[in-house]
């Protein structure tokens, strides 16, 4: 048997400074991989990839066949491999492999890629291995999963429950063992993953650098230690990276004669239930984190304390229900909830002060999980699954101006000069929403809002492929290659397929968009009801923003100027985050939000030019401070609608005496006009417009204004 060495110096695991949350989830899977992996989430430059890195260093190395692809092993090898069958193969060891995955990689080098016109031509199965075939029995790594695509997270993630990864292709199909631990790491101000796939990860730490001066120092010496010399620094921490890895090998070697009691049990499923989890899933997870950690002690038996971990471990992302919601788990309710289900297992031991699960063969005094301490400064506590909450959204006490006090009138300034400042006021509930779409068919990235071609959808034709065949479209190939078939010498059964007969699919699904909010925050909508009902429908379209995979972007405007409150991200906290700080009063500088929404389009489109932006503009059309200041904010929107920008006015007027400012800048824009009733989906009087008023132009609601603004503009 050969054995393949690795020469690459990684940072040693051991070495990095704190993370003990990190450090111990990884551990956990590397225990168990069918934990289901972990998801670390935390700002950028925490050392998320350099442990990742080295944990697949201080994994056991693998027995493979010979020249086998998707490393079976030569004790038991895949009887369904795609390159067996493997019969009495010969064997080599190879180190534990890192794959790691790209955010722009696509199905086929994920999952691989068949040969079609060998398919079709010659009957064989050539099949080109993906990222998931390279990560069996090893560590693959998704660096910012929050930003790949949803159908490859799906993907990814049912191979890791499964085991297994299956390529269908028009009735020809390929499947190999895919077990591998799974590791994420995920920015959340970049945004955020749906709850469906958050559930498929099996546990989720947070990860933030550290705030002391001299962990800070300690962090930075080791880094400089290792740059200048990789070898030696390496070679200083090698026992260290020994012990643990012995240590892992252990536990591996524990976790079958691990016994998980009633008691346990018991914890566990209540525990799940008092924090309303949705599934089983969580459960399941928790169970097996319980049984690792004792494991990990070097203990054969499940403890409370081992419960209470896996809990911290394990549920705080299944709590969140929508992007605005807090992560983290509260401890005080969690050892509430574990006291009145405790109870002690009949068959279980009496020991009164039990060993925690972090004293194991190395003893108490140790690191999370019984690791050694490390110098540097303090370390952080493990099992802080919280992280920081959002601003709460409550209204200050002192009484808001009217918006009677503050008597803007369209094209003038108020006699008694600018409303004075406000504190931010919170936002009602969020709400529902009816779907605001861009008119025609983009080509932009996949998401659920406007129609677009895309690689997942339903077929609509065939094309010649644009260099590596996508989705074959079969029927359209028949059909190119049958009136060659007597020139190219068939005589008999079967067809023969040239490249040039090849065709694909033409899909069209929906795309997400970069839906950019202007919001006007000056005095005229400072009224406090008002104004919280303002917050309430942008946060519930924030909310289905969210839902539909946009980007999303906020431009205010009061006062004398306006702001890019929030540069376009996929993070919708962040959008809820400015949200709640925005305070109001003063002018209504109109001209220059939509100034300033043109501004960031433009860059928008040289950025990312297949992503088409709509303009959600939140006012009552009022538009004070300067000369003419209503006719400069219509000649901004006719440079907005010019461009081809999609918009739509979100019209906040208020009172019995309408003056239909909103319709008027609507017109302008090129778009509808909607009020904070008709922007509910399950509004009556939203779904009248639907039937009645919608406009011809593209079949969707970005197109022009109906009757309710020739009403308005009579009125005033």
């Amino acid at each position: 048997m050969t054995t393949t060495q690795n020469t690459t110096r990684q940072y040693p695991f051991t070495a990095v400074v704190g993370m003990d949350d990190m450090r111990l989830g990884l551990l956990l899977n590397a225990i168990s991989p069918a934990i289901g992996g972990v998801l670390v989430r935390g700002e950028k430059g925490t050392a998320k990839s350099t442990m990742v890195r080295g944990l697949a260093e201080l994994m056991p190395v693998v027995d493979v066949v010979a020249g086998c692809r998707f490393a079976c092993a030569p004790a038991a090898p895949d009887p369904a491999c795609p390159d067996g069958p493997h019969g009495a193969a010969d064997g080599e060891q190879r180190p534990t492999r890192m794959v790691e995955l790209p955010v722009g990689a696509s199905e086929d080098r994920l999952v691989g890629a068949l040969d079609i016109e060998r398919a079709l031509s010659e009957g064989v199965k050539a099949f080109e291995p993906g990222l998931l075939a390279d990560a069996h029995r090893g560590v693959l790594y998704v660096d910012e999963v929050n930003l790949l695509h949803d159908h490859l997270v799906d993907l990814l993630l049912d191979a890791a429950a499964m085991g297994a990864s299956y390529v269908e292709r028009e009735g020809v199909s390929v499947r190999h063992a895919a077990r591998f631990l799974l590791v994420g790491t995920m920015n959340p101000e970049e945004g955020e993953l749906r709850p469906q796939l958050l559930d498929r990860f099996g546990l989720t730490v947070e990860v933030a650098a550290s705030r002391e001066p001299e962990q800070r120092v300690e962090v930075v010496r080791r880094r400089l230690a290792y740059d200048d010399d990789p070898a030696g620094f390496a070679a200083r921490w090698a026992d260290e990276e020994h012990r643990l890895r012995e240590r892992i090998a252990l536990a591996r070697a524990l976790l079958s004669q691990v016994r998980l009691g009633d008691a346990a049990l018991r914890q566990i499923a209540a525990t799940c239930a008092a924090f309303e989890v949705d599934g089983m899933r969580a459960d399941i997870v928790m169970a097996r984190t319980a049984t690792a950690l004792a494991a990990w002690a070097g203990r054969t038996e499940v403890r409370p304390e081992d419960v209470r971990q896996a809990a911290l471990l394990a549920l705080p992302h299944r709590r969140r229900r929508n992007p605005f919601d807090a992560p983290g788990l509260d401890e005080d309710k969690l050892d509430q909830v574990l006291d009145e289900s405790g109870g002690q297992d009949p068959e279980g031991d009496d020991d009164p002060e039990p060993e925690g699960p972090d004293e194991g063969p190395d003893g108490p005094g140790g690191g999370p999980g019984g690791l050694p301490p490390q110098d540097g400064g303090p370390r952080e506590q493990p099992g802080d699954a919280s992280g920081p909450e959002l601003p709460r959204q409550q209204e200050p006490e002192r009484p808001a101006r009217s918006e009677e006090s503050a008597p803007e009138q369209a094209g003038e300034p108020a006699a008694s000069g600018p409303a004075p400042e406000q504190a931010a006021v919170g936002a009602t509930e969020p709400f529902r929403t009816r779907r605001l779409d861009v008119p025609g068919l983009g080509e932009g990235a996949d998401g659920r809002r406007s129609r677009a071609r895309t690689a997942h959808g339903r077929t609509t034709g065939a094309r010649r492929p644009r260099g590596a065949l996508g989705k074959l479209h079969l029927a359209a190939t028949v059909q190119a290659a049958a009136p060659h078939q007597w020139a190219r010498g068939r005589r008999g059964p079967g067809l023969v397929v040239r490249r040039d007969d090849l065709r694909e699919a033409v899909r069209e699904g929906r795309e997400g968009n970069l839906v950019l909010f202007v919001v006007d925050a000056s005095g005229s909508m400072a009224a406090r009801k008002r104004m919280g009902a303002v917050k309430g429908a942008v946060l519930s379209l924030l909310l289905d923003a969210y839902q539909r995979r946009d980007k999303i972007g906020m431009v205010t405007f009061r006062g004398s100027g306006a702001e890019l409150a929030l540069p376009p991200t996929s993070s919708v906290e962040a959008g809820a985050a400015r949200l709640a700080q925005l305070p109001t009063g003063g002018r209504t500088p109109l001209s220059e939000g939509l100034l300033r929404a043109h501004e960031v389009l433009r860059v928008e489109r040289l950025r990312d030019p297949s992503r088409r932006p709509l303009l959600v503009v939140v006012t009552d059309g009022r538009a004070t401070g300067g000369p003419e200041p209503l006719a400069r904010a219509h000649r901004a929107a006719g440079l907005l609608a010019a461009g081809g920008t999609a918009s739509v006015v979100v019209d906040c007027e208020a009172g019995p005496v309408r003056l239909g400012l909103a319709g008027e800048l609507a017109r302008e824009l090129g778009g509808p006009a909607v009020t904070l009733d008709e922007l509910r989906a399950d509004s009556v009087s939203a779904l009248v417009r639907t039937v009645q008023g919608r406009p011809a132009a593209g079949g969707n609601s970005a197109g022009r204004g109906g009757d309710r603004d020739r009403h308005n503009r009579k009125a005033a």
